[in-house]
């Protein structure tokens, strides 16, 4: 799945166009490496979001097509 995708369907970014930004930004890295927006992100990958002075550090546990509101923390695990 892409990047700015699993960002937006995990509901850690609430927009698919704030997610490429982040990304075009240099604010998102996949596994310690700065990653664009249609870079492939799969189970067990460590994802980085710098959100100003509040870095979030997650790891991806499941990648789905669509998910509920409730469902869409299991996607991922705060580290």
């Amino acid at each position: 799945m892409r990047l700015d995708k699993f960002l937006k369907v995990s509901r850690i970014i609430k927009r698919r166009t704030v997610a490429n930004e982040a990304c075009d930004a240099s604010r998102v890295t996949i596994n310690g490496r700065p990653a664009k927006a249609s870079a492939q992100v799969k189970e067990g990958d460590i994802l980085e979001i710098a959100f100003g002075n509040n870095p979030l550090k997650v790891e991806v546990l499941s990648i789905q097509e669509t998910v509920k509101k409730d469902e869409a923390k299991e996607m991922y695990k705060v580290l």
